[in-house]
């Protein structure tokens, strides 16, 4: 068995951007089911519309992307985006003026 090396190119950070409508009854059931969905697998609230996930690998990432998918509701839309580890160490968060720090990664190992 080939053992890869985990490093900051193969480890991957999901974005999953929405804008769903939230004019009738069931469509706001419908956006709280797509966001409790989101969280139930493991993604948390970055802003409002836009969550993120750690993944260890690419095909981790890929299995994540489907389970969105496939609770995406009927109307609005939805974007993801996959970045590296690396790509997301660039990342600048501003509250107001001040500038805050890159939150700390995921401490557990992730097996699956």
């Amino acid at each position: 068995m080939e053992q890869t090396r985990l490093n900051a190119y193969h480890i991957m950070w999901l974005f999953v951007f929405f804008d769903l409508p939230v004019t009738t009854k069931k469509e706001r059931r419908q956006a709280t089911r797509f966001r409790k969905d989101l969280m139930k697998d493991g993604f948390t609230m970055m802003q409002y519309s836009v969550y993120i996930r750690h993944c260890a690998s690419k095909e981790s990432a890929e299995v994540h992307i489907k389970r969105v998918k496939s609770s995406v509701p009927e109307k609005g839309q939805v974007s993801i985006l996959s970045v590296t580890d690396k790509q997301y160490g660039n990342i600048t968060n501003f509250w107001g003026k001040g500038m805050a720090p890159l939150p700390e990664g995921p401490k557990q190992l992730e097996m699956f």
